[in-house]
């Protein structure tokens, strides 16, 4: 009996200690893929893919930087989608941040390796430019109760940061229950004093994050832009659906809207990964949401995003926790006893 899934792509921050040496553990049934991943990168004079994979120990000050985490995280997300069982058919992709480019290639919209090309292209300019940061806070409570009142509140408290002398904040990521922040340090330095400690750890900075999906990135949209003039994207294979919660549909997209919009409002305007779960959910109504891998921190924002919306009466975590039990719906491939329930 087939499953049909919504497949979620993760961004940045998801290759951590924990995740060395996922390729070799998970993949080593593809060697000619990851050999070309590895070709591009020897060209453009960086460390290969399966090197940093394979190293004897976990550098979080290399592992974090843009030019390696995006080629990482990109490797394992594209493996983990040509992973699944047979019996999975995937009817739209998604993704969070930088698993956009991801999911253009998962979706059939670019070949695997010129999504390499992207990402890596993007994660290395991000890196040399490294404007600005970016910091997390949650607007629910640790039982994922909707807010709405807060969430205005501390985005009116955002506005009002951005438009003083010398500071720029605004929203980078909408993700569940969590406002992914980024600025220059006034900007961050001032949303972090204003705010109380929330759940013991919040505001939590994101080490070597650039402020993504904000004004502040169009040096590094331009760059992309100029460098991937002649990148061409294809018609999609599955739907697909970006950071604003727009479904790129099959026979039906723009291919040079869709350019534009990648290198354009996907990197210096807010992402709505939330809505994009909110859409998916909606649109196509799936028996499973697959989180690729690397790591399993994606799975909280989708839960709460189903949450946020209602999505089969959930209201709170409890009752997301309940509906897993009972009929499991959101599975993460960087989780081993998650991973085996939809592996090929």
């Amino acid at each position: 009996m087939t499953r049909t899934a919504v497949l979620i792509c993760p961004g940045r921050g998801t290759y951590n200690k924990a995740e060395l040496g996922y390729l070799a553990r998970h993949h080593a049934d593809k060697a000619a893929l990851l050999a070309e991943f590895d070709a591009i990168r020897v060209q453009a004079g960086q460390e290969p893919v399966t090197a940093l994979d394979a190293a004897p120990r976990f550098d979080g000050r290399k592992y974090t930087r843009g030019d390696v985490a995006s080629a990482l995280i990109y490797a394992c997300t594209l493996a983990d989608a040509l992973s699944l069982a047979d019996d999975i058919e995937v009817v739209a992709v998604t993704g969070n941040s930088m698993g956009w480019y991801s999911a253009l290639a998962v979706g059939g919209a670019l070949s695997a390796s010129d999504g390499f090309r992207l990402s890596n292209t993007m994660g290395t300019l991000m890196q040399a430019h490294m404007i600005g940061g970016q910091l997390v806070y949650p607007f629910v409570d640790e039982d994922w109760r909707a807010d709405p009142d807060r969430k205005a509140e501390l985005l009116a408290q955002v506005s009002e940061i951005d438009a003083r002398e010398g500071h720029a904040l605004a929203l980078s990521i909408d993700l569940g229950g969590m406002l992914v922040l980024a600025g220059n340090e006034a900007g961050l330095a001032a949303f972090e004093s204003a705010v109380p400690v929330a759940q013991g750890r919040f505001p939590m900075r994101l080490p070597n994050h650039a402020a993504f999906h904000t004004a502040l990135q169009d040096p590094v949209a331009q760059e992309g832009r100029a460098r991937l003039r002649e990148f061409l994207f294809g018609q999609p294979a599955k739907p697909l659906i970006d950071g604003r919660g727009a479904i790129w549909w099959p026979h039906a997209t723009d291919t040079r809207a869709l350019w534009d919009y990648t290198l354009g409002h996907q990197v210096v305007e807010s992402y709505d990964f939330t809505r994009a779960v909110q859409v998916a959910a909606r649109e196509f109504a799936p028996d499973l949401f697959i989180v690729t891998g690397p790591g399993d921190t994606l799975g909280g924002a989708v839960a709460q995003a189903l949450v946020l919306d209602g999505w089969k009466g959930m209201r709170s975590k409890a009752d997301f926790l309940r509906v897993q039990d009972e009929t499991p719906l959101l599975v993460a491939m960087g989780r081993k006893d998650q991973r085996a329930q939809i592996s090929g």
